[in-house]
């Protein structure tokens, strides 16, 4: 299978840096990272610790009122 990723090029000269340093391609690199992302433990279901991290339960229609209310009922009666 091919697959066409764009890299930010400093993301891309690491790669290479990487690949240069261990003597290994890049597609054997990014395979190996994501043979590797692979067997990590499934954290991406898990809540994120940052209470707003995910916080938009709208359906996107209105993402920066969404985000106004999370806000606002953060911080609600908070102190100075």
């Amino acid at each position: 299978m091919t697959l066409t990723v764009r890299l930010p090029a400093r993301v891309e000269q690491e790669l290479a840096e990487y690949c240069v340093k261990r003597r290994i391609t890049k597609s054997e690199a990014v395979k190996l990272a994501l043979e590797e992302l692979m067997r990590l433990p499934d954290v991406v279901g898990r809540p994120a610790r940052h209470p707003f991290i995910g916080g938009d339960k709208g359906d996107g229609s209105d993402v920066s009122g969404n985000i106004k209310a999370a806000l606002r009922a953060r911080f609600r009666g908070r102190k100075r």
